[in-house]
């Protein structure tokens, strides 16, 4: 695909754009739901917003009723305060932990830039969300586009503040960054890992979720909709783990972290339609999510371990 590329989902109202996000064709996915209430499934970097807008036209959609996002990711939802200002009846809606960095996303664009490094030059500061066009919700929350009911399922385990939608009357669900990456024309699942709150069991759960809702259609973030079997999550299981294990194997032998990150770099496996820059950058951003998690687990057992502690107290919200 290239950027400007509209893709309909066999079958159902669903659509999907590549919105070109870093430069790079086959990555980023913005979603169009063509219902009586008419929706978008995450809204990309923020950069290439008229690449959604012209979309929307091609399908014949003046207006929204929702901005969905998945997570507070700028990848996924960089782009919501310049749709709500283009689409001004539409109501802004993420996990109740993302609501403030919407309305206020300097912390967010610190992170960011600190997670990302280089990659910033792709990104476009987010525009605010005006604190009256925004709501939050949570797992078990139902939204209701007219003729049809979606979802709303947390899943945590990439970031605390994700949530999967499925789609019931076309069973599609929108899967944010739970499901893995699955490169453009490519059957083959890459693993995110980034920085700072990817928890592996975390998404391991996640998975096991989307396997249990046992869609139709699973819709990546990174990037477009195939048909779904449980098979591809038992996958992505064995992928993601196998990740992890090859970052911890790699930590033991070298002792430094840079080093890590640069072996993980120089070896990054080249993805098509990515191309070396974006399949590097990519390596780079995983692998420093996996040693922070490490670090975590670490940091975990010793208190356990060295102190008298409320395991309770520490495993609750």
């Amino acid at each position: 695909m290239a950027t400007g590329d509209l893709t309909a989902v066999e079958g159902t109202d669903v659509y999907y754009v590549d919105v070109g996000a870093y430069d790079v064709p086959g990555y980023g996915s913005v979603y169009i739901l063509d219902a009586d209430r008419p929706a978008v499934v995450d809204t990309g970097l923020g950069t290439n917003v008229d690449v959604i807008v012209d979309a929307l036209d091609e399908i014949g959609i003046d207006s929204l009723e929702y901005i969905l996002a998945t997570h507070v990711h700028l990848d996924h939802a960089g782009g919501a305060g310049y749709l709500a200002d283009i689409y001004p009846e539409a109501t802004v809606l993420i996990h109740d932990i993302g609501v403030r960095h919407l309305i206020d996303p300097s912390r967010l664009v610190e992170g960011t830039k600190a997670a990302v490094g280089e990659q910033w030059q792709y990104y476009d500061d987010p525009k605010p969300v005006p604190e009256d066009r925004i709501e939050g919700i949570e797992g078990g929350d139902e939204i209701d586009l007219g003729d049809r009911t979606v979802d709303v399922i947390h899943a945590p385990g990439h970031a605390p503040h994700q949530v999967l939608f499925h789609d019931r009357a076309d069973d599609v669900l929108f899967s944010g960054d739970a499901a893995g990456i699955r490169p453009d024309d490519s059957d083959r699942l890459v693993p995110t890992s980034p920085p700072v709150n990817f928890d592996l069991e975390g998404c391991l759960d996640d998975a096991d979720t989307i396997a249990e809702r046992n869609p139709d259609y699973l819709c990546f973030g990174h990037f477009g909709a195939v048909a779904f079997t449980p098979a591809l999550m038992d996958e992505y299981v064995d992928v993601l783990s196998s990740w992890v294990d090859s970052v911890c194997e790699k930590r033991a032998e070298l002792a430094d972290d840079d080093a890590v990150i640069e072996h993980f770099v120089e070896t990054a496996e080249l993805i098509e339609p990515w191309g070396e820059r974006k399949s590097r950058a990519e390596a780079r951003l995983n692998t420093k999510g996996v040693l922070r998690y490490l670090d975590q687990q670490e940091f975990f057992f010793v208190r356990l371990s060295t102190e008298k502690v409320d395991i309770n107290r520490i495993l609750s919200p």
